[in-house]
């Protein structure tokens, strides 16, 4: 039976141009294609549970997301971890680490400088100079150091910061950190760390992991920031953090429910930056996400290794 790939999203249309020019013997085609859906052995995108069911040559799914709790539902988790046509998922991590650690160092600059005050100035036609802070010499804690983490401490270094990171393994030689904590050590991450930057993916064992504790250990003078996935810190003792002063402020990039709702309290937080899940919404991003998707084909022809393959069973 020849291999059957169909995609969808990402970049659908190139994907497939390549996928034909590089394996002309694979049948490939757009997931709008009922028939090629029916016979497909590889699948790229996000998928129904029906469609998953109607897919019984299933063998692998590539997600075009780091992490990929939204895009594997029931149907396909239960195929991913059991039964005798186990499917293999495979996400694109990586693909957005170097804007999400720069949206991250935008973050950290706009807060460090109060740079909300400078923009309320300006829409009053007011010119105000004050005195802020500055990175240099300031700690920033990286909760989940791995791609986007390394990304952002190579970044932080370059701006004079000390960095420490989690994570479950040990620091490695090469890491650009000055120390290196398990992840039990939460609260000690916060409270060495001026800024402590959340880049884990949302998993059972990181769901709501940062709550009044961790963020009574980040104090009065430090500021979260959050770049990978909502739902890691406990997003009402975030608000009452705020409010009450137990931190300094926050830089949010990815919240507990997606699009933020319009009566949702993070909106009006005071000293708080709010943008729309988009740190990592670039050309390059993508271009990332699919050279990753034709390595992994390659692979998958070759019947070698796949790379980023998914644990489902410690998706939340």
């Amino acid at each position: 039976m020849p291999e059957v790939v169909v995609v969808r999203g990402g970049q659908a249309e190139r994907v497939v141009e390549r996928v034909r020019a590089a394996h002309p013997d694979v049948v490939v085609a757009t997931a709008d294609d009922a028939e090629a859906l029916r016979s497909a052995t590889v699948a790229t995108g996000r998928f129904t549970d029906a469609e998953v069911a109607a897919m019984p040559h299933l063998g692998w799914v590539h997600s075009w997301a780091a992490g990929v709790e939204s895009d594997v539902g029931p149907a396909l988790r239960r195929r991913a971890s059991t039964g005798t046509d186990t499917v293999t998922v495979t996400s694109s991590a990586g693909n957005g680490a170097i804007p999400l650690a720069e949206q991250a160092l935008m973050l950290m600059l706009m807060l460090s400088r109060q740079a909300l005050r400078w923009g309320e100035a300006q829409r009053a036609h007011r010119w105000e100079r004050f005195t802020h802070d500055e990175l240099s010499g300031r700690t920033v804690g990286v909760y989940g150091y791995g791609n986007v983490g390394r990304e952002l401490a190579v970044r932080a270094r370059a701006f004079g910061m000390r960095v420490v990171g989690l994570r479950r393994r040990p620091a490695e030689p090469g890491d650009p950190v000055d120390r290196m904590l398990p992840p039990e050590a939460v609260d000690e991450l916060a409270a060495v760390s001026d800024f402590l930057v959340v880049a884990a993916p949302l998993t059972d064992q990181t769901a709501g992991a940062i709550g009044p504790r961790t963020l009574r250990a980040l104090g009065p003078q430090g500021h979260l920031v959050v770049v990978s996935r909502g739902g890691i810190v406990r997003e009402a003792d975030l608000v009452t953090a705020v409010r009450d002063g137990v931190i300094a402020g926050a830089g949010l990039d990815a919240h507990a429910t997606e699009p933020l709702p319009p009566d949702s309290p993070v909106w009006d937080l005071p000293r708080t930056v709010v943008t729309p899940h988009n740190g990592a919404t670039t050309t390059a991003t993508a271009d990332r996400g699919t050279a990753i998707f034709l390595d992994n084909l390659d692979r998958w022809l070759a019947r070698r290794p796949l790379r980023n393959v998914v644990d489902v069973g410690r998706l939340p």
